[in-house]
This record gives structure tokens, sequence and C-alpha cells, in this order.
């Protein structure tokens, strides 16, 4: 009985303890909240000093762009009071300016039912329409690919009235992207990563940016920065990998040109260029040396589809002229390549390099121009003595005027020519000459008027002498020792 008194006494002491303990922490909460709210209460009961702090600190968090502690401050305030129409107004452009849009319009609305007919409210709700509209309709001209009437939709109007919105300006950062706007989509990334430096998406097109301008190290940087936040990011993923087996395909390839391993490095330099066309920072490089290659590999009509390729991406490319140059001697398109080395000459007229190769060219167009008595004789340029001796008596004797009543003016032409084609080749000083490219003409040849001609004129007699004769056919055959043409 005495152990059951001294039970029950003890139960009721820690009964006691425990509402005593309960009364403490409820008046320790109260105090609390009459504390961290005592402002928006003194704001209920329409005390204007503490409503105005309240807003000049939300104010100055949306100065500072502390926009959720702004936020949590107007929801503690409305909380308190949810008649503060203030609030609400303040509320509600915080969330325009987030384009959080429909939970602004909630705000604006509440706030039009305390204070019917206040016009700035409808003006920025109005605004808060055009925004939301504009920023849809950027959307949608992105996917379509209308990308310059998508930029000023954000720029006119989504970024007018919602100047915080993180959607708009990842939306530009894309759309500058999409313009090839390098240097404008780092200045807007930069921004966004200023307030938040691990935003992956901002990271990523940053790094995108870099990328195409052909910074590689620093866009890799980037890359790099958000995978250790986020290791698995499938777009930061296939950037870096992407990245990095581009420039592992074009060390390859100038390896293997180092190497004089040049038929690996045309497929080297190819693969490279297929892993991104859009690349053109870094293609024009890879065009320019894929074009060197080909030149070295005599290969001209590819040779010059990569230099045009290289001069498509950047026209002031003055190696890639050369280049172009040098494949169109190879493809004998002489005034082609006089034109590409004289505008490369001109960007560079100290390149002692240049200026060789364009009178490598103008000499070359030069005998193009002229004529070509290995052609007229039908004989390659590597022809022995004999050889060409033989191909003018069968020629002569197949154009002899006498043999060609019925075109005589056509074979005297042709017999005249061929006449002057052999006292070219045929005579080894003239020949040498003309080989290095010198003017024959000057020796009186030429096969035009007033050079050499086998038929004189005003009816002068000439006399054209085969030594050893023909072997046979013209009338029967002539013998050996010498025949007379007279006309």
């Amino acid at each position: 009985m005495l152990n059951l008194s001294i039970f029950s006494a003890a139960m009721d002491a820690m009964a006691w303890r425990g509402l005593a303990y309960t009364v403490f922490i409820l008046h320790f909460v109260l105090v609390c909240q009459l504390l961290l709210l005592h402002p928006l209460v003194s704001a209920l009961d329409g005390t204007p000093g503490n409503a105005a702090e309240l807003f000049e600190r939300v104010s100055q968090s949306i100065k500072l762009k502390h926009y959720s502690e702004a936020l949590n401050d107007l929801n503690a305030a409305i909380e308190a009071d949810p008649s503060l129409s203030e609030a609400y107004f303040h509320h509600a452009s915080v969330l325009r300016q987030l384009c959080r849009y429909e939970e602004s319009e909630k705000s604006y609305k509440r706030f039009l039912e305390l204070k019917p007919g206040n016009s700035v409210a409808e003006k920025e709700l109005s605004q808060l329409h055009q925004a939301q509209s504009a920023l849809e309709s950027a959307l949608s001209l992105f996917d379509s690919g209308d990308y310059t009437k998508a930029l000023e939709y954000v720029d006119k109007v989504v970024l007018v009235f919602s100047p915080a919105c993180a959607k708009a300006k990842l939306l530009k950062a894309r759309l500058l992207l999409a313009t090839k706007d390098y240097y404008g989509a780092i200045s807007e990334t930069g921004y966004i990563l200023k307030e938040d430096e691990n935003n992956l998406e901002a990271l990523l097109l940053r790094g995108r940016a870099y990328y195409y301008l052909a910074d590689h190290d620093v866009a890799q940087r980037h890359y790099q920065k958000g995978l250790r936040l986020d290791p698995e990011h499938g777009e930061l993923k296939k950037a870096y990998f992407g990245l990095k087996n581009l420039l592992k395909k074009t060390k390859s390839a100038e390896d293997n040109v180092n190497k004089g391993k040049l038929r690996l490095a045309v497929e080297d330099f190819r693969g490279a260029l297929a892993l991104d066309p859009n690349h053109l920072a870094h293609n024009v490089h890879l065009h320019l040396g894929l074009c060197k290659v080909l030149v070295k590999l005599g290969r001209a009509k590819d040779a010059l589809s990569s230099c045009s390729e290289a001069l498509n991406i950047d026209a002031e490319l003055t190696e890639a002229l050369v280049q172009r140059g040098e494949a169109k001697l190879l493809a004998e398109d002489w005034e082609g390549a006089v034109a590409d080395l004289k505008a490369a000459a001109q960007k560079s007229p100290q390149d002692t390099s240049i200026r060789e190769a364009l009178m490598r060219a103008e000499k070359a167009l030069k005998m193009s121009q002229r004529k070509d008595w290995y052609k007229i004789l039908g004989v390659s340029k590597s022809a022995s003595v004999s050889e060409i001796k033989r191909a003018y008596k069968k020629l002569a004797l197949q154009w002899h005027p006498d043999k060609n009543v019925d075109n005589r003016e056509e074979a005297e032409a042709k017999f005249r020519e061929i006449a002057a084609a052999y006292e070219v080749l045929g005579d080894e000083e003239k020949r040498t000459r003309y080989d290095r490219g010198e003017d024959i003409e000057d020796m009186g040849m030429g096969g035009g008027g007033g050079g050499f001609n086998p038929f004189g004129g005003g009816g002068q007699q000439f006399t054209f002498h085969f030594e050893g004769g023909f072997p046979g056919g013209f009338g029967g055959g002539f013998p050996g020792g010498g025949f007379d043409f007279q006309f």
C-alpha cells in the first residue's frame, strides 16, 4: 500500500513537470512569433512606418537580386495580414520579373480586388500578359528556326517586363548561339553564372560559345565544371567527349603530316571534318591542312575543293589562296592560278615565296598562250629527234597543198604550222629555249603573220627540202637523196 502511494506521488510530480515544460515551450514560440512578425503585426495595426520599412527591405532585396528573400518577406506579410494590399502588389511585381506569370497574375487580381481600378496594377497586369505571350511566341519561333524574330520577342518584350526571368535569359543565350553571335552568348551566360555559378545549362551554353570560337581549352573547362556538378548530364557529356574526339582526330592528322604519311593524314582530316560540319572556326584550318596535303599528293581536283571550302569560311585567308593557286597550276588552270596568287601577293606583298609562285604561274600562263609545237606535230615533250622528224615528214606529206586541192587554204595554213613546229623542235638549241619558256617568236618563229612562212608571199618561190626523201607513196614514191617542193 505504501509503495502504491509513493508511485502515485511520483507520477503526479512528472505530470506537473510535463505541464510546466509544455507551457514554457508555448510561451517561447509565442514570444518568437511576436519578435519576428512585430513589424508586420504593427503594419496590421496601421502603423505606416513599419509597413514602409518592410517594403524598403523588399526593395533592397530586389536591387540585390535576392528575390527569394523578398518573396519570403512578402509571403509572411500576407500571411500575417491577408488584407495588406501593398504586399500583394509587390508580390505580383516580383513574380512578374521572375516570369512566374500564373502566380503573379493571381496576386495582381487579389490586389485589384482590394484596390479596384488601380491604373498602375492594371498596366503591370497588361505587361505581364504581353511578356507571357511573347515568351510563348519566342519558344515557338525557336523551335521553327526563326531565331532572329524569336530574339526580338525576348529582348524587346520578355526581358523588358521580366528582367529576372532565367528561362528567358537562357533562351536568349541559345538564340545567340543559333545566330552565331558567340560573344553575345558568352556575355549573356556570364550574367546568369554571376547570379548562379552552378547553373548547368549556362555552363553548357557558355562552353559551346567558346567551342565555336575554337577556344577549346576554355570550352573544356566549362564542360568539366558542369560534369563535376552532375556527372550524368547527357548534353554536357556529349559536348565534352565530342570535343575530346575532335582534338584527337586533328592531332592525328597533323602528326601524320609531320611523319610524311600523307594518305593517312587525308583520312584523319576528313574524319575530323565529319565530326562537326558547323564548327567553322576550327574547320577552316582542317580544310586548309587537307588542301596542302592534297597539293603535295598532286590531287588537283580534291585540293581545289578543300581550299575553296576554307576560303568560303574565311575569304581573307592568304595561305588558302596560295594553296588554291598551286592546285590550279596542277590542274593547268593558268589564268585561275595567276588570279589567286596575285590576290595573295597583294595581301602579303613582302612574302617572297608568294611572289615566286606568282612568277611561275605567269610563266605557265604565257607558255600556255603560245603555239604548242609538240601538239602540232603530235609528239610528246620527251620525243627523240628521230621521232620528231618522222612525225614532221608524215604531216607535211598529209597536208601538202598539192594533195589538198579542194581545201588548199586550210592545207597551206596547216603545212605552214607544221613547218614552223619543225623549225623549232628540229633545232636542239631552239627546242631547249622553247622548253624553258623563252619567247621563240623573237627568232622569227610563231606560225603567225610575219613569222616563218614556207610559201613566202607575193608570188615568191619557196624551196622546201626533205633530207633522205620520202619512203614512198607521193606520186608513186620518191627516191632517197632529197626532194624539193617548189611553189
